[in-house]
């Protein structure tokens, strides 16, 4: 049975105006939940693309996954391509854009693809970038699927960004924006800078950095075994990811 949609947007919106970003309700408008495993809240997208697009312009998701953002897109009337490795992510995005609604009229392209390897899109023609990359392996998307970064170490993980990184750039128009969602994990007790560490791929790729937003999070409780571990030996909960808004 079609889930009944009551909601179609957001109470009481309005866009972020700091550099901290904070969503205790992480959003159940249109066809938006949280069963697809880290997904970004649809407050994230929402905001990136009333910022830094205009009604018609041409967005881009590489890392489609859970379909958060294509359906932002077309909610607010631009069209966006969405690209993923996995069959599963894809099905997904199916799902969740196959709406009608007065108002929404934006069109969504989905492409099983790499996003290190864009060949179908011309150099030059998106006019904002939207994406939340995996984390390196930190959650594994797929068993055995090939071109899946969310299969490689950090160390192995770094090199292959900096592709996407340069993809990124190729498909940008001038001037136009890129907004990348990444966070930090830890090993042996120690923090593993992985977002900076991406941020920094993306400026060898050629990308100015307009901003650094602290987005926090809000499912990092200190109970049971990470409460005694941070305790037993001596670390805290990371609860907050980087958002990086790069310009070409």
């Amino acid at each position: 049975m079609a889930k009944i949609i009551t909601k179609w947007e957001p109470e009481d919106f309005e866009l972020e105006m700091t550099s901290h970003w904070s969503f205790p309700k992480r959003g159940d408008w249109a066809t938006h939940d949280a069963k697809w495993r880290g997904n970004w809240s649809p407050y994230i997208p929402r905001n990136i693309i009333l910022r830094y697009s205009q009604e018609g312009d041409l967005v881009l998701d590489q890392f489609a996954g859970g379909g958060t953002t294509l359906v932002e897109a077309k909610l607010l009337n631009r069209n966006i391509i969405g690209v993923d490795v996995n069959d599963v992510a894809l099905a997904r995005c199916r799902e969740k854009i196959d709406f009608e609604h007065e108002g929404a009229n934006g069109e969504v392209y989905l492409y099983k693809g790499d996003a290190r390897k864009l060949d179908f899109i011309e150099d030059g023609s998106i006019d904002l970038i939207c994406t939340h990359p995996p984390y390196a392996d930190i959650i594994q998307y797929s068993e055995d699927i090939k071109n899946d970064l969310s299969h490689l170490s950090i160390k192995e993980f770094l090199p292959e960004i900096h592709k996407v990184a340069e993809e990124a750039y190729r498909v940008l128009k001038k001037d136009k924006y890129c907004a990348v969602l990444m966070g930090d994990t830890r090993k042996n007790g120690m923090v593993q800078p992985l977002a900076f560490e991406t941020m920094t791929m993306f400026r060898l790729a050629g990308f100015k950095l307009k901003e650094i937003i602290i987005k926090e999070q809000h499912n990092c409780k200190a109970t049971g075994y990470w409460k005694t571990n941070s305790v037993k030996y001596n670390f805290l909960l990371l609860a907050h990811e980087y958002l990086f808004v790069f310009k070409k």
